[in-house]
């Protein structure tokens, strides 16, 4: 194996054990919060979570992979990377900031290979005000049955209506009725649920745990679906205030993009999992990014996504069908080569080094 590809896996529970590997021989104490449920292949799942540094640091770096569980796959192995790079962990600790490693905030879909958790919801729509009315996706409900037909792959007739939409209202268009987020179709894509997740409440649990004690935290999760292959948009992760953005941007680049501002190659988003920051950690000048790496055009990650979604409601479907949607799937959220791994995992640690800088600053 060449060194590039040691850190990524093909597999959760080889993810989970290299991580705490890495952890352990970094010489760091692991806590594991055990989710409810097993993995694809019985195995354990956890969100694991690593500190090095300080407890009582005054700067905090959270990195984090597997918010959207396929995407683990990408994320856990930057993680892996940077528990083994003895100059990043110097860097950090030259600076005083202590970087907190959540790995796999969904686990359940790391490892059956989806995206959403075993509620079949997508984490970065959960985190609503569920006391209050949640927000209405009409562009989705207009779609729904389009996005789900009785037969995968879709049949002549969907596959023109589809394509009707999409030449009529535009593919920017489609990708927001798609992607913002619902909560009205349980079984249907981008739930965002009706109560909060497994993972929404061990996640607040974390925070509180490890972030009520700095003055500065800065948050870099990390994604894969949306844009040019290999290329890492830095996607501004914060609440909609110019101070932030403009601290973003003078620690990330000018190049940062937003859903604010419609620069970001993702729809406008509620219920996003980072205000979670503000909420459990009111403290801290917060500041953060979602890293979004490129893999597929946005046609076949939402059709990959499409086919995962019918094959959860059909779990009669023929195994070679079965295995092609997953391999699908897959595909969509990580490329298998040499070369993009590298790429994710120059940007990653380019963007560390940044977020260091950035809180010592």
């Amino acid at each position: 194996m060449t060194d590039i590809q040691t850190g990524f896996s093909k597999s959760y529970a080889e993810a989970r054990q290299k991580f705490l590997n890495a952890a352990n021989a970094a010489g760091l104490t692991i806590d594991s919060n055990i989710h409810p449920l097993k993995g694809r292949d019985g195995e354990e799942l956890a969100m694991d979570v690593v500190l090095d540094g300080a407890p009582d640091a005054k700067q905090l770096l959270v990195i984090s992979s597997a918010c959207h569980g396929v995407e683990g796959y990408c994320g856990s192995g930057v993680q892996i990377h940077a528990l083994q790079n003895t100059a990043w962990r110097a860097a950090a600790k030259a600076n005083g900031v202590a970087v907190l490693y959540i790995h796999a905030l969904n686990p359940h879909g790391f490892s059956h290979v989806r995206r959403v958790t075993h509620e079949n919801v997508d984490i970065n729509r959960n985190f609503q005000d569920f006391s209050k009315p949640l927000p209405t996706n009409e562009a989705y409900q207009e779609i729904h049955a389009l996005l789900l037909p009785e037969v995968w792959p879709p049949d002549a007739a969907n596959a023109a209506a589809t394509a009707q939409y999409i030449a009529e209202r535009s593919m920017k268009v489609f990708q927001a009725a798609v992607t913002k987020g619902q909560h009205d179709f349980p079984d249907g894509l981008f739930f965002g649920g009706q109560a909060p997740t497994w993972s929404n409440l061990t996640l607040r649990q974390v925070l509180q745990k490890y972030g009520q004690r700095c003055q500065k935290m800065a948050w870099i999760d990390l994604h894969t679906g949306l844009g040019p292959s290999g290329v890492g948009e830095r996607i501004f992760a914060c609440a909609d205030d110019a101070a932030a953005y403009t601290r973003a941007k003078a620690w990330w680049g000018q190049g940062i993009t937003s859903i604010y501002d419609g620069s970001s190659s993702s729809a406008f988003l509620t219920g996003l999992m980072w205000m979670s920051a503000y909420q459990e950690c009111p403290q801290a000048e917060y500041t953060g990014i979602a890293m979004e790496y490129g893999t597929q055009t946005q046609n076949q990650v939402i059709g990959a996504l499409r086919g995962d979604h019918w094959l959860h409601l059909h779990p009669e479907a023929p195994e070679a069908l079965k295995k092609q949607i997953k391999q699908d799937l897959m595909d969509a959220f990580y490329v298998d080569t040499d070369a993009w791994r590298t790429q994710i995992v120059d940007q990653a640690m380019d963007a560390m080094h940044q977020a260091v800088t950035g809180l010592n600053s």
